[in-house]
């Protein structure tokens, strides 16, 4: 159990306590649902566009603490970014919790996402509550009519 705690970081911690970015957005462009049978996890991902640009993004949801965590501090990553940077990031936090991407020697822009996340490939079952959020979003920039569910092959 010592080494689980090594992935509930201060800032795991801080970002499910006080989530970024939970709320409903009227203002919704898009709207995607995501679901990781496994821990119960269960989002709604809301994003309003304009052109490219991710204008805002706002989540709902029930879900461990490192799904919660994981979608506040994305949502907190993606915001006035642009479909192409939202689409590197979540490619590169795909590998991160693949244990692909290593964020001290290999160059990406998750910035303090990374170091709260680094670890997480150490636990397969945390992987899926950890990317959750990414591959809702991903789907959302696809413009997806179908929930994404963790279940089901990934992307």
């Amino acid at each position: 159990m010592d080494n689980l705690k090594e992935l509930y970081t201060e800032v795991i911690t801080f970002h499910n306590k006080k989530p970024r970015n939970f709320r409903r957005l009227e203002s919704a462009t898009r709207e995607q649902e995501g679901y990781n049978p496994l821990c119960g996890d269960q989002i709604t991902l809301y994003l309003e566009m304009d052109g490219e640009t991710i204008r805002d993004i706002a989540f709902q949801g029930d879900g461990c603490s490192i799904s919660r965590a994981a979608a506040s501090m994305m949502t907190s990553a993606v915001k006035g970014r642009n479909r192409a940077e939202a689409e590197e990031m979540f490619s590169e936090f795909h590998r991160l919790a693949k244990g692909e991407l290593d964020p001290d020697t290999q160059p990406h822009h998750l910035g303090h996402v990374a170091t709260a996340f680094s670890n997480v490939h150490k636990y397969p079952a945390r992987v899926k509550c950890a990317s959750l959020a990414w591959h809702t979003l991903h789907a959302a920039l696809e413009g997806s009519d179908e929930a994404v569910s963790t279940e089901r092959e990934e992307r």
